[in-house]
């Protein structure tokens, strides 16, 4: 998800997108540790990108 359509969420819907975002990354963190191999090894990159999206996003405003 870009930054540019994050920024257009508000506030509650921000929060929750990271919220399933997270849970998401973490259940395939799970799943590469237990030994059944990285189905998705990019999928778990760009989870990660996308949390830092959202919190930057959400630290902006918090500056502002």
């Amino acid at each position: 998800m870009k930054a540019r359509d994050l920024r257009e969420l508000g506030a509650d819907e921000l929060a929750q997108k990271l919220r399933e975002t997270s849970r998401e990354l973490a259940g395939l963190r799970i799943k590469n540790r237990s030994g059944s191999g990285a189905e998705k090894p990019v999928r778990m990159r760009a989870l990660r990108r996308d949390v830092a999206r959202m919190l930057t996003v959400a630290r902006e405003r918090e500056s502002k």
